[in-house]
């Protein structure tokens, strides 16, 4: 199993990919934490929360990774294929963070989206 430590590592390399221009007013910045978050939606503890945007708060605009939920939703992968997963959350939430500067909703309803598949699929 590939450690918190690890992931934090492999997170701080991919933060650094991100061009700068696209961390502005992200001012809460990035973090990981140890929680495993289910989704509100999931219907058999199938479904997690693996990175999420915040909008502001106390905290500001600020990308959470949640490293027990990595750990959940992709259990088999190796440092290389993790690195690949976790890539491509950061980029998500990323996106998510530019969106919102730009008064889109793009994703989140690519989000919507897929989060309604996943419910018709349970009810199939």
């Amino acid at each position: 199993m590939i450690t918190i430590e690890e992931v934090n590592e492999m997170l701080n390399d991919l933060a650094d990919e991100i061009p700068q221009e696209l961390y502005k007013d992200l001012n809460g910045g990035i973090s990981l934490d140890e929680r495993l978050v289910l989704s509100p939606a999931a219907r058999s503890n199938d479904l997690y929360i693996v990175g999420e945007y915040h909008r502001g708060g106390f905290q500001g605009r600020r990308i959470s990774i949640h490293y027990g939920s990595l750990m959940k939703a992709f259990p088999n992968c190796d440092y290389e294929e993790l690195r690949y997963e976790l890539r491509r959350i950061l980029r998500h939430e990323f996106r998510h963070h530019v969106e919102s500067l730009a008064g889109n909703k793009d994703l989140e309803v690519e989000d919507a989206i897929f989060i309604q598949n996943y419910l018709n699929r349970q009810d199939s």
